[in-house]
């Protein structure tokens, strides 16, 4: 049993009882940080800043919305939006953030993958993260649904069919997540306890997961090397802080983020006030209509690389129908990205440009995605230079599988032969 004696002060009294002086050390104080790093290593906090917004400006959202079919799209675009002092402020900050918030990830996911800071017992951290882009994605569904606008109403329609695709009891499921036989009242209520209750709760445990995954092998640095943190830490505490090629975690690496994330909070605002259109579609400020579908579905646009391998096939092999094909490669390109730490194949921890090959194939991946998620939002029946983007769209989906399962795995194994 600990021994508790008088308390000097009210910070000792909790300090006795919680440990917060050592807890203070460990997480924040005395929690190394490489010197040898730039902005997009800011993109982890301006992506919490993002969340707390998300959460703040939901909980105003959720005092007014009302989960029900009847009234669900005038308690939005009537009573928060024009009845509700600032309701369309909280509205719009809500909105820009959910979609800013998948540019942030992106660029957060492809900078470890650009470093290759996914390898040397940093697997944990990949992992968590793209679980929390997993979680994020399913939140940001849900919440797409509830104004129950056009599009919210069709793209429900079309995501919960996709569960169909699932051998023996694929329309069950279906209808239990739906909760009737189409999407209706009850779905709508499904995903209100989804989008508030449930998953935020785990985006904040998976969180919690990924900030205690950090502070073990430690963040990457720019040029892949390894640091040997108890030496250089004690350079620092010893006063060799220009030597040190660490800084703690606070003052000296969150000051630095905190200025990111005032640079970052300009642009955002700009968005909020100017251009807050990119984030909501126009056909969702129709009502949901079950007698009148729009004439072009998709998602939104972080979505639109994975909806364009979805359908990128077209044609059946053997018993296996296009449809059937088309889910599988769109469950493979969900969870894709976590395997990426055993399909690289080579121990090298350095970043991309110092591999050719590996530069490469990380570009042409970027050129990959980038133009999957154009053609996800085109019409499937339409024609690009004389070619149909049906056969445009497949082919890009097969690349984006092939730079994954075969090329990146190549490329390592060759890298790894010459080391």
């Amino acid at each position: 049993m600990s021994h508790i004696k008088k308390s000097t002060s009210l910070f000792d009294w909790f300090d006795q009882r919680l440990n917060i002086d050592k807890f203070w050390k460990v997480m924040v104080s005395e929690y190394w940080i490489p010197k040898n790093i730039n902005f997009l290593w800011a993109m982890g906090v301006i992506l919490l800043t993002l969340f707390i917004l998300l959460f703040v400006t939901g909980l105003l959202l959720v005092m007014y919305y009302k989960p029900d079919a009847v009234v669900a799209f005038d308690s939005v675009n009537k009573t928060i939006m024009q009845e509700v002092e600032y309701g369309w402020l909280w509205r719009h900050i809500h909105a820009v953030a959910a979609s800013v918030i998948f540019l942030i990830l992106y660029i957060h996911t492809f900078t470890a993958v650009y470093y290759r800071s996914y390898k040397n017992g940093r697997e944990m951290i990949w992992v968590s993260g793209i679980l929390l882009f997993l979680i994020f994605s399913a939140e940001a569904f849900s919440g797409y649904m509830l104004p129950w606008g056009q599009m919210s109403y069709w793209a429900a329609t079309v995501i919960t069919q996709l569960f169909g695709g699932i051998p023996v009891i694929g329309e069950a499921v279906v209808e239990w997540i739906r909760g009737d036989y189409a999407v209706s009242d009850p779905t709508l209520t499904r995903f209100f306890m989804l989008h508030v209750c449930l998953l935020p709760v785990v985006i904040i445990a998976v969180i919690a997961l990924h900030f205690y995954a950090l502070r073990f092998p430690h963040v990457n640095n720019l040029d892949g090397e390894e640091i040997d943190f108890e030496l250089e830490a004690d350079k620092y505490l010893k006063g060799n802080m220009k030597e040190a090629k660490v800084i703690p975690f606070w003052p000296g690496f969150l000051a630095k983020d905190f200025m990111y994330v005032c640079i970052f909070m300009i642009f955002f605002f700009y968005l909020v006030g100017f251009q807050f259109n990119f984030a909501m579609d126009p056909i969702n400020f129709d009502p949901a209509s079950h007698l009148k579908t729009p004439p072009h579905i998709y998602p939104e646009w972080y979505f639109l690389w994975q909806y364009e391998i979805l359908r990128g096939f077209f044609f059946d092999v053997g018993p296996l129908k296009a449809a059937d094909i088309g889910l599988m490669a769109f469950a493979f390109s969900g969870v894709s990205l976590i395997f990426i730490p055993w399909l690289d194949r080579s121990s090298v921890v350095a970043p991309a440009h110092k591999n050719r090959a590996y530069f490469i194939w990380f570009w042409v991946l970027m050129i990959v995605l980038i133009a999957l998620t154009i053609y996800g939002k085109l019409p499937a029946d339409g024609v690009t230079f004389g070619i149909s983007n049906t056969y445009i769209g497949f082919v890009l989906s097969i690349s984006y599988i092939a730079l994954l399962l075969v090329f990146l795995p190549l490329i390592t194994i060759a890298e790894r032969k010459r080391g």
